[in-house]
């Protein structure tokens, strides 16, 4: 019969695995806003705002947005052109993605750490031990958003491109509706809260305040987010200041950047399939070599009777 310090600590040992599980779990779900603050804003008293006092979450949340603030200021690991393109895409701020790392790093220090920390305890290990696995919790859970943001790449971009598909589409539909090509571009950011109409929208408001033409901050986050099509259109844009058409040239060159993006998406659609005849071809390549193995043996003596 075990000894009640050996079941109390298995206990904490289940509790503390299960809290972790639930924890992954509930970080892996979108955040969900509190009612309370929606209805809130709906509310133009001021006393009764002041009455309520300080809300835990929120100050939970400013505290996180700190100490994220901080690490994008001071990144342990520099992100890199890709990662920072990839949350651009996503429309997540550095801010955002360091507050998630520092917590993926904190659950995955805690959590193995306290478990190692346990069995050590009753198989007598040393405090090294789960000193060691704690650290390297924290390495996997500080890259675990990496490892993330780098595998929903390709679907970022994807949805991306059609969002710029879907922008150029209402450009067209303004330049048709008689409007000049900044207001064309300006009321077509203004039709959606995507992330990259969003980018699109401040990239405009910008060249606003500085009372410049659009056509260069719309290049700027092209080379920014590595959308050379957004270029393409800032160029055709700019030929009114010549006097030119506009819209036979952006229809014209908007169908020429979907057919290019359809040719492309019917290269990687391929490559996937010609990926799964792999696949297929290997049960048959065993099923062949059950059969064709005995009379090799046989051929070469190894699989004679004596």
């Amino acid at each position: 019969m075990m000894a009640p310090a050996w079941i109390l600590l298995v206990a904490l040992l289940g509790a503390i695995a299960g809290l972790g599980c639930v924890a992954l779990a509930l970080g892996s779900r979108p955040p969900v806003p509190p009612l309370k603050r929606g209805l809130a804003l709906l509310d133009t008293s001021p006393t009764l705002a002041a009455d309520q006092g300080p809300d835990p979450s929120s100050t939970m949340a400013s505290r996180a947005d700190r100490v994220g603030r901080w690490l994008a200021a001071h990144p342990p690991v520099p992100l890199t052109a890709g990662q920072r393109r990839a949350l651009d895409a996503r429309g997540v701020a550095v801010a955002e993605f360091m507050t998630e790392k520092a917590a993926y790093a904190a659950i995955g220090a805690l959590t193995p750490g306290v478990m190692a920390g346990c069995i050590g305890f009753l198989a007598g290990w040393g405090v090294w031990v789960p000193v060691g696995v704690a650290l390297a919790g924290a390495v996997l859970g500080w890259f675990l958003p990496d490892l993330t943001l780098h595998r929903r790449a390709p679907a970022d971009r994807v949805d991306m491109a059609e969002a710029l598909f879907t922008f150029f589409d209402l450009v067209t539909l303004e330049r048709l509706a008689n409007r000049s090509a900044t207001q064309s571009l300006t009321a077509a950011a203004d039709a959606s809260e995507a992330p990259l109409f969003v980018q699109i929208r401040a990239a405009l408001e910008r060249a606003r305040l500085e009372q410049r033409p659009p056509y260069g901050q719309l290049r700027a986050l092209a080379t920014r987010l590595d959308l050379p099509e957004l270029a393409d259109i800032a160029d055709v844009m700019q030929l009114e200041e010549s006097g030119a058409s506009l819209t036979g040239a952006l229809r014209a060159r908007v169908r020429e950047i979907r057919d290019a993006h359809l040719t492309a998406q019917k290269i990687a659609a391929t490559k996937v399939s010609e990926q799964m005849t792999v696949f297929m071809v290997i049960p048959s390549m065993v099923f062949a070599l059950v059969f064709l193995v005995p009379p090799l043996l046989r051929l070469t003596g190894d699989g004679g009777t004596p």
